[in-house]
C-alpha cells in the first residue's frame, strides 16, 4: 500500500510502548479515588487548563483525524469547512456549561437533568438517544484504531482495533475521569505540535498551487462552492455537532467536574483551539491527487498522504498523533458512558440505596463491559467512519431544542419534550434513507423545534427552577 509503511514489530513496539506509558499514569492518578465523585468526575476539581485541554482533545477524535480528511476527499472545499463548524457546539455549550453548574452544582448526568426537568418518558427516549450514539461512537473510534494500524502498518485490522480499545479501557477503568483528563492534555499538546508539523510538510513537498491546480484538473466538483450535496453537508454537520455536545454526557460530566466559573472560558477556549484542525487535516487530504495515492477506503487518506509526505518515520509520527487523538476520545466516552449507566441505570433503577463504594465498583465493571461490547461491534467492519458517524446525527439532533429550552426557557413540557425528540428521530431516519446522511441531522433538528414551539404556544408549563436543588443527588 505504502513504501513508508511501517513494519509489524515498530507498530506492536508504539502499540505496546504507548499502552504501558498510559496504563501506568492512570494507574498513578488513580491511585487516590476514594469515592465516585473522585472516580467519576475527578473530585468536582478541576482547573482551567486541564479543563481547556480536555475539552479540545476529547473532541479531536477519529472524525477529525481520519473523517475530516475523507470528507474533504469527498465533498472539497465544503466538506472540510462543514466539518470544521462542529466547533460551535463546543463554543455554545460554553454558556450552558455555566448554566447547567449553577442549576445542578452536585448533578451527576445529563440524564439527572432530563429526568428532574421532563419526567420519565422524556427520560426514556432520551437515555436511548444516548446510550445509541455512545455505543456508534465507540464503535467509530474502535474501527478508527484498526484502520490506523493497517493503514500505516503490515498488521491487520482487528489487531488495531483490539490493541487500542484494551489500552483505553485499563487506563480509564484505573484512574477514572482524572486520568482521562490528565492524558487529555498530554494529548492534546501532542496532536497539536503534528497537525501543524504534517500541515508544514503538504505545503513545503507539494504546494497549495500544485494541489489547487491537480483538483481542478482531476476532480473540479471538490472545489465548486455550489457542490450541493456538499452545501447541504454543511449545514446537516453543523445540527449534528452542536447535537453531539448538548445531550452527550461526556461534556455534562466535564461540566460538573470542572470547578465554579471555569467551564464557560473553558468549553469556549476549547472551541476556538478546535476550529481550525479539520481544516488542516482536510486540506492534506486533497494532496492525494498530487501524491497519486488511491486510498482503498476513503477514511484511510489522511494517515495515508501524512505517511507519504514525511517517508518512514512520518509513518511513526503519524501513528502517535492519530493514536493520541483516538485515546482522547475513546477514555472520555467510556468514562461518561459507564457513569451514565452507573447512575441512571444501575442507581435509578436497580439499587437506590446504593452506597459510594457499591457504585464506584458497578461503575468499573461498567467500563469493563462497554470495552467487551464495543470489542464485539467492531469485529465486522460494517461501515465507513462517515456513514456511521452520520447514521447517529438524527438522534442527537433531535435532543438539540429540548435540552436548551429545557435549560433556559419554564414553558416546554415533558409531553412535548418526549414528542420533539422522538419525531425528530423518525423523520431524520426517513430522510437519511430516502436522501441521504447529509440532511438527517437538520432534518430531526428541524423537526424538534416545530413540536417545541408548537407546545410552548399551545400548552406552556411554569417549571420551578428550584426543584433541582431539591431533588439533586448530594454525595455521602
Amino acid at each position: 500500500m505504502l513504501d513508508a509503511q511501517l513494519d509489524s514489530g515498530l507498530a506492536l513496539a508504539i502499540l505496546v510502548g504507548f499502552g504501558l506509558l498510559w496504563i501506568a499514569f492512570g494507574w498513578y492518578l488513580g491511585r487516590n479515588n476514594q469515592s465516585i465523585d473522585d472516580y467519576a468526575l475527578a473530585g468536582r476539581n478541576v482547573g482551567f487548563a486541564f479543563a481547556t485541554a480536555t475539552a479540545m482533545a476529547t473532541w479531536i477524535t477519529s472524525n477529525t483525524t481520519l473523517v475530516a480528511p475523507q470528507l474533504a476527499y469527498q465533498f472539497g472545499v465544503w466538506g472540510m469547512i462543514g466539518y470544521s463548524m462542529a466547533a460551535l457546539g463546543l463554543i455554545l455549550f460554553a454558556p450552558m456549561a455555566a448554566r447547567i453548574k449553577s442549576l445542578m452544582p452536585h448533578g451527576f448526568t445529563s440524564g439527572d437533568f432530563i429526568r428532574t426537568r421532563f419526567g420519565p418518558k422524556a427520560w426514556a427516549v432520551f437515555m436511548l438517544i444516548s446510550l445509541f450514539y455512545a455505543m456508534g461512537w465507540l464503535v467509530s473510534l474502535g474501527m478508527a484504531g484498526g484502520i490506523l494500524l493497517s493503514s500505516l502498518s503490515d498488521l491487520d485490522y482487528h489487531t488495531g482495533m483490539t490493541a487500542i480499545l484494551l489500552i483505553c479501557v485499563v487506563y480509564t477503568l484505573l484512574g477514572g475521569l482524572k486520568a482521562v483528563i490528565a492524558t487529555d492534555f498530554v494529548q492534546s499538546i501532542l496532536i497539536l505540535v503534528g497537525v501543524v508539523v504534517i500541515a508544514w510538510f503538504c505545503i513545503d513537498k507539494v504546494g497549495i498551487s500544485q494541489i489547487h491546480q491537480n483538483v481542478s484538473r482531476m476532480q473540479p466538483e471538490l472545489l465548486n462552492l455550489a457542490f450541493p450535496a456538499a452545501i447541504m453537508f454543511l449545514f446537516n454537520n453543523i445540527f449534528f455537532g452542536i447535537g453531539e455536545i448538548f445531550h452527550s454526557n461526556v461534556w455534562w460530566s466535564r461540566a460538573f467536574a470542572f470547578k465554579g466559573g471555569i467551564g464557560k472560558k473553558a468549553f469556549l477556549t476549547g472551541g476556538l483551539l478546535w476550529l481550525p484542525i479539520p481544516i488542516v487535516t482536510g486540506f492534506v487530504a486533497l494532496a492525494a491527487l498530487s501524491l497519486n495515492i488511491l486510498p482503498p477506503s476513503a477514511d484511510m487518506v489522511g494517515p495515508l498522504v501524512a505517511a507519504k509526505l514525511l517517508g518512514g518515520i512520518g509513518a511513526v509520527f503519524v501513528f502517535v498523533v492519530v493514536f493520541s487523538a483516538l485515546a482522547s476520545s475513546m477514555d472520555s466516552l467510556l468514562a461518561a458512558t459507564s457513569d451514565l449507566i452507573t447512575q441512571d441505570g444501575y442507581k435509578r433503577l436497580l439499587n437506590p440505596k446504593a452506597n459510594s463504594d457499591l457504585l464506584l465498583k458497578i461503575n468499573k465493571r461498567i467500563v469493563i463491559g462497554l470495552g467487551a461490547l464495543t470489542w464485539l461491534l467492531c469485529l465486522p467492519k460494517v461501515a465507513t467512519l462517515g456513514a456511521l458517524l452520520n447514521f447517529t446525527g438524527a438522534f442527537v439532533a433531535s435532543a438539540i431544542w429540548p435540552i436548551l429550552f429545557g435549560l433556559y426557557h419554564p414553558g416546554l413540557t415533558g409531553r412535548f419534550a418526549t414528542a420533539a425528540m422522538s419525531l425528530g428521530i423518525v423523520c431524520g431516519l426517513v430522510l437519511y434513507f430516502v436522501i441521504g446522511f447529509y440532511v438527517a441531522a437538520i432534518s430531526a433538528a428541524l423537526v424538534s423545534l416545530l413540536i417545541c414551539l408548537a407546545g410552548l404556544y399551545l400548552a406552556p408549563g411554569q417549571f420551578d427552577w428550584r426543584v433541582f436543588k431539591e431533588a439533586e443527588h448530594v454525595p455521602e
